[in-house]
């Protein structure tokens, strides 16, 4: 599909503050990890696959087609760049996903007999229903 190790290399992390209660270290350490992915200046995918990811992802990316991941799950740096990568490669992956083209069966000629045999039944319990005619 796409090598994920030329795409790794192609990433640019950041580590910001991160945000939320947590004391007296939260001030001093940048755990949050931002990951950014400018698509136009990729040389992975090719252009069709560009227009199918834009397309596909387009609430994900900026106007100038830039992808801004972040993630402050954990305490640990390394362990937030694991997983907006992890993230990062689930969301592309989806984004190229081709699905199959549903093929349409041909409704088989019992169904059919069926269908127009109990459709006859109901009409005759209507009819039967009616009052009879004295004259």
């Amino acid at each position: 599909m796409f090598d994920k190790h030329a795409l790794t290399l192609e990433l640019t992390f950041k580590a910001v503050r991160s945000s939320g209660a947590g004391g007296q270290h939260v001030n001093k350490v940048s755990s949050k990890i931002e990951l950014t992915f400018n698509i136009h200046e990729s040389l992975v995918f090719d252009d069709i696959q560009k227009e199918r990811l834009l397309k596909k992802l387009k609430t994900k990316f900026t106007n100038e087609g830039v992808l801004i991941m972040q993630c402050d799950q954990s305490r640990s740096q390394h362990k937030n760049k694991e997983i907006v990568t992890k993230r990062f490669f689930e969301l592309l992956e989806t984004g190229l996903f081709i699905p199959k083209r549903r093929i349409p069966t041909k409704k088989p000629k019992s169904a059919v007999r069926k269908r127009l045999k109990k459709k006859q039944n109901i009409s005759e319990k209507k009819v039967n229903r009616q009052k009879p005619d004295l004259e």
